[in-house]
């Protein structure tokens, strides 16, 4: 498939899924469940996305530096560090890990 209608057909998609929730009434996401979902609905996915970036390598489960990182950065958050410091760790002790061979 060329490449453009791939694209062309992402942007369709995101554009039809938009509409499809600005046409949801008001009354329906006033309701306390649906609020609930639409708080905590990003978090887990951007859970999901990072547990999959971090201990896949494909079709199979690896733990290399970016699990090291990952701990780094939960560490620092437990710690209740800022924001760029817990970037910062994670970054730092995967390269370290990655420099070490690990």
């Amino acid at each position: 498939m060329n490449a453009w209608i791939a694209i062309a057909l992402t942007a369709v998609g995101c554009y039809a899924v938009k509409l499809a929730g600005l046409m949801v009434p008001a009354g329906a996401l006033e309701r306390p469940l649906v609020r609930r979902l639409a708080a905590l609905l990003p978090v887990a996915l951007l859970a999901a996305l990072t547990a999959q970036q971090t201990f896949a390598d494909g079709r199979t489960l690896v733990l290399d530096a970016r699990a090291a990182g990952l701990a780094a950065a939960a560490l620092a958050l437990v710690l209740r560090a800022p924001f760029l410091l817990v970037v910062a760790a994670a970054v730092v002790v995967t390269a370290g890990t990655r420099a070490l061979g690990g």
